[in-house]
């Protein structure tokens, strides 16, 4: 009889040792069933891909996936000590991403169909392999969600945020301050917060490391949660500190220091700085996470391993499942819908406005890949308003009513700044409505703007409602058409003459860009 070598033995987990062991044909499949998801999703995950290389921001995208697959990969010990069996619950949970991914290519809100699709992955998991699989490698798949490209929505937030942070700083130093939104002025220079500046590349950076610091280093809950945090306080209040030192050194410096591409390098540097000194705080209570703190998993020994014949149904079933949401949109995109050849015609006069051949101003919304869109300028009895109307007739990548791209002023405009937005309640067709109200400033020039989105009957400017009503037309299959209505009016030391002006234009001629809209929607 032959002897055994023991050491062979411990160094092979027994579950990939045996011939009959079902992890092989569990593994295969489940990587096919995720890889042929991923390719009935694959523009979702080519506009993933697409964000990540032009974006700097988002550039990390690309390491999450090794990063998460290295993860597993040290939890195979843990996982040989599990049978996988499929769990055909997760089809339902599938099912509910599915259609929550459709909801979301339907109103064209590509982060949440990425994240969508992303949780799909762990769903596979727990579907094909079983929720016991699914909780050992929680983190590894949970890790994956940083690879969608997400977090815009905080820049206008931030950017508020690090202007507050500043002004109060140069305040409290002695520094006389004169702020419009966000922009300010010292007395050795005018000064803005961009969204370079917001400070949301550090914030995306700090969570992501410290997340995976906080997996590493911490074997508890409690301390992962409250190192977690701290990487997402941390950085935003270094952000606001960030800016206000470059403000100072420049200051301080005759506006020589702290410029043009040293305004970037000392931010990095800075944050480097203090992400070193938040791992190092950090690493004063680590407890570096081990096999060991695998033990509480329970496990099905190979004796209640699934047959392969269970693991092909579950592979198949998950498939047809993940097929059928994008199977339903391809058929929404192939309906026929003119976008080319539309017009908007407003009036030439209405109730005692009359339409003008020269513009108010050179300022212009930028709005992008509307259908059809008009900008005219009107005068009554001494007031003067500017109208524009931007028409989309379905809703797609590129040409869509709710878009980030779509706003008053771009960020960094030779003339136009936006000084401020807030939002205030008007009255429109006698029922009293939010609209946003924007101030814009040129040389010599200023602007008061109101602007609003218009669906069918409702106005609205909340980006989350019109989203859901464009969405639900579309799966419907009506018309997922929509309009932004944008008035603007000229002001010299106060906007309430502007105020009036604007009021009473919509109330004279309203119904008649209302009308202009539904022509053209009929076309």
């Amino acid at each position: 009889m032959k002897k055994t070598d023991p050491q062979a033995i411990t160094t092979t987990p027994a579950h990939f040792a045996r011939p009959e062991s079902p992890w092989m044909t569990a593994t295969i499949l489940a990587l096919a069933a995720i890889a042929a998801m991923l390719a009935i999703y694959q523009q979702t995950v080519l506009s993933t891909i697409a964000i990540w290389e032009r974006s700097e921001t988002f550039a990390h995208g690309f390491l999450i996936v090794p990063i998460s697959l290295y993860l597993i990969w040290t939890r195979r010990k843990s996982l040989a000590g599990i049978s996988p069996r499929p769990d055909f619950r997760g089809l339902a949970v599938l099912a509910g991403l599915g259609f929550g991914w459709l909801l979301s290519d339907a109103g064209s809100v590509l982060v949440v169909a990425q994240y969508c699709l992303v949780a799909m992955i762990p769903v596979a998991v727990w579907t094909l392999l079983g929720a016991q699989v699914a909780r050992a490698i929680a983190f590894p798949l949970g890790f994956l969600f940083f690879a969608v490209p997400a977090g815009e929505f905080l820049i206008p937030h931030m950017m508020n945020f690090t202007a507050d942070f500043v002004v109060a700083a140069l305040q409290l130093t002695g520094i006389p301050v004169y702020r419009e939104g966000t922009f300010f002025t010292i007395p050795s220079g005018q000064w803005s917060v961009v969204e370079g500046c917001s400070g949301l590349r550090y914030l995306i950076a700090s969570v992501t490391l410290g997340s995976l610091y906080a997996y590493l280093t911490y074997r508890s809950t409690k301390r992962r949660l409250i190192f977690a945090a701290l990487s997402l306080v941390v950085p935003v209040l270094a952000n606001g500190l960030r800016a206000y030192m470059i403000v100072m050194i420049a200051h301080l410096s005759d506006m020589k220091l702290a410029l043009g591409v040293d305004h970037l390098i000392y931010g990095w540097v800075f944050f480097g700085i203090v992400m070193m000194l938040l791992f190092l705080i950090g690493a004063y209570w680590r407890e570096d996470l081990g096999e060991s703190s695998s033990a509480g998993v329970p496990v099905n020994r190979a004796g209640t391993a699934a047959p392969a014949r269970t693991f092909f149904v579950a592979g198949i079933a998950f498939i047809t499942v993940a097929a059928l949401w994008p199977a339903y949109a391809t058929y929404l995109d192939s309906r026929p819908f003119k976008t080319r050849g539309l017009a908007i015609q407003l009036p030439d006069s209405v109730n005692g406005w009359i339409k003008q051949e020269n513009p108010l101003s050179d300022w212009q919304p930028h709005y992008v890949g509307p259908d059809a869109y008009t900008m005219q300028t009107y005068r009554k009895n001494g007031m003067a308003v500017s109208v524009y109307v931007g028409y989309y007739r379905t809703q797609r990548q590129g040409a869509e009513l709710i878009n980030s791209q779509n706003y008053m002023v771009m960020q960094k405009h030779p003339v136009w700044s936006n000084v401020g937005e807030t939002r205030r309640v008007v009255s429109l067709r006698g029922e009293k409505e939010t609209i946003q109200q924007s101030l814009l400033r040129a040389p010599g020039k200023r602007l008061l703007v109101w602007s609003w989105n218009s669906l069918a009957s409702i106005f609205t400017v909340n980006p989350y409602l019109a989203k859901l009503l464009l969405a639900k037309a579309r799966i419907l299959g009506q018309h997922d058409d929509g309009a932004a209505i944008i008035i603007g009016s000229p002001y010299e030391d106060t906007p309430e003459p502007a105020e009036l002006a604007l009021n009473e234009f919509i109330q004279d001629a309203l119904p008649a860009i209302q009308e202009s809209i539904v022509h053209v929607s009929r076309q």
